[in-house]
């Protein structure tokens, strides 16, 4: 199985410069998908999940267009192929 994940712009440094990476593996879960991104870029996960293993707050993530939150959070399930959008939150004032 393999997944496709994006990486934006400001992760892209602890990806090794890339903006997509390709995760080869089985993923029952978009938790199982993270830990397999850990392992090739674990840097890159720490920005996305606490220590606690909670999605940060200001990170979005999206698979095959649908919001992880929308879709059973942690739990959602990710398909062989899937798409996986890391989106980092943006604010300002």
């Amino acid at each position: 199985m393999s997944y496709t994940v994006v990486i934006p712009g400001p992760l892209r440094e602890l990806a090794g410069g890339r903006s997509e990476v390709r995760l080869d593996g089985h993923a029952d879960s978009i938790r199982d998908a993270l830990a397999l991104l850990g392992n090739d870029y674990p840097k890159v996960r720490d920005r996305i999940v606490t220590e606690l293993g909670e999605v940060r707050p200001h990170v979005n993530i999206f698979i095959d267009g649908d919001s992880f939150r929308d879709v059973g959070g942690l739990s959602a399930p990710v398909r062989n192929g899937a798409e996986i959008l890391i989106l980092p939150a943006v604010s300002g004032g």
